[in-house]
């Protein structure tokens, strides 16, 4: 790596540390805003909600890297090329092309860092935020309700669990039990459940309904033993969404949706779309290039991080759009994620060649 090249992957890190420093405090003012809906008297505070920012801000940088990776690009090379520094790496024979492979090295820098930060820092401490808040809200006389409902099945059996307690518990538990003719055989509600270390559960303040020739009977129960078909499985992690699990987790938690017979199209896109990040943020980066290019004695930086600012917004909206309509329409996963960073790729690559012809 010679000279040129140090110097342009030094100066594009400092547009991705500009653009980091301006979006991230901003997007973080906005969760903490979205936060203090859900504080309560007795439950969960103020002071809880922003610990739950500042441990989701690793989160909030990765979902935010596509962003910053244009930016910081157009400003990075947007500098280079108001103070002709450009210009004269041009003229001492670096191309367009070499400018954006150069680039593109930075992005692979970028993207590493990214993808081990999620893995190992974003991941679990978001789980660990959602956790805090939820433990708090369950303490609550009010709960937002905003705490993610579990569902599972076995066979015939299907059941539901609303929350986990202050203590970690299932709370709010519902099992139905239907016969081979899908008719309903058994309906169990129970406030609470302990969960012992072989794995069995003993449901606590128990309904009973069962039916049996058209007939319904009721039962109350103090307590009594289940199955339970959450067995080797941390109920805390199963709560979580699917956009907090590590790569790790996401394989852990399809293999046991396949396994329970449950869909598992949402975890398997939001699998894909951690490996299609890396290639979306490198579209975006090379993206940066014929902005540079584009309008080379333009006075400032200003009119293309505009020009950024709406692609990449249209961009994230797009890939929203195109992720929900898979889970709506079941598309295949790897197409729905992958296809539309790879679009993009080959977009900004034909845009790179084609400003190194024109100039």
């Amino acid at each position: 790596m010679n000279i040129f090249s140090r110097y342009l992957i030094k100066n594009i890190f400092l547009g991705f540390t500009a653009a980091a420093a301006l979006l991230i405090p901003l997007f973080s003012t906005f969760d903490f805003i979205n936060e203090l809906d859900d504080v309560s008297s007795g439950g969960y505070h103020w002071t809880q909600a922003l610990m739950v920012v500042l441990m989701k801000l690793p989160r909030c940088l990765i979902d935010l890297g596509p962003f910053i990776a244009l930016l910081g690009g157009i400003v990075g090379l947007g500098q280079l090329s108001k103070s002709l520094e450009l210009t004269a790496m041009r003229v001492s024979g670096l191309s367009v092309v070499r400018i954006a492979m150069i680039t593109l090295c930075a992005g692979f820098i970028f993207t590493l860092a990214l993808s081990a930060l999620d893995e190992w820092v974003a991941s679990p401490l978001q789980q660990r935020a959602l956790q805090l808040k939820d433990n708090a809200e369950a303490r609550s006389d009010n709960p937002s309700g905003s705490a993610n409902t579990l569902w599972a099945r076995r066979n015939n059996e299907f059941v539901t669990i609303k929350t986990l307690d202050e203590y970690n518990r299932p709370a709010g538990i519902e099992i139905f039990r239907y016969h081979q003719d899908l008719t309903l055989d058994y309906y169990l509600y129970a406030k609470t459940a302990t969960v012992s270390n072989d794995g069995n559960w003993t449901l606590h303040g128990v309904n009973r309904k069962n039916w049996l020739n058209g007939n319904e009977t009721s039962q109350f129960h103090d307590s009594m033993p289940w199955q339970s078909i959450f067995n080797h499985t941390s109920l805390e992690e199963l709560m979580m969404p699917s956009d907090s699990f590590s790569v790790a987790q996401l394989n852990h938690y399809i293999s046991y949706l396949r396994a329970t017979e449950q869909p598992e199209l949402e975890f398997r896109i939001a699998l894909w779309q951690k490996l299609g990040r890396p290639i979306l943020i490198l579209a975006m980066i090379l993206l940066a290039v014929p902005f540079t290019f584009s309008n080379p004695r333009a006075p400032g930086v200003g009119s293309r991080l505009a020009a950024g600012a709406i692609i990449g917004l249209l961009t994230y909206v797009s890939d929203q759009i195109i992720v929900n309509l898979g889970l709506l329409f079941s598309f295949n996963a790897p197409l729905t994620a992958i296809f539309p960073p790879l679009a993009l790729l080959a977009v900004a690559l034909k845009l790179v060649t084609q400003f190194d012809k024109r100039h």
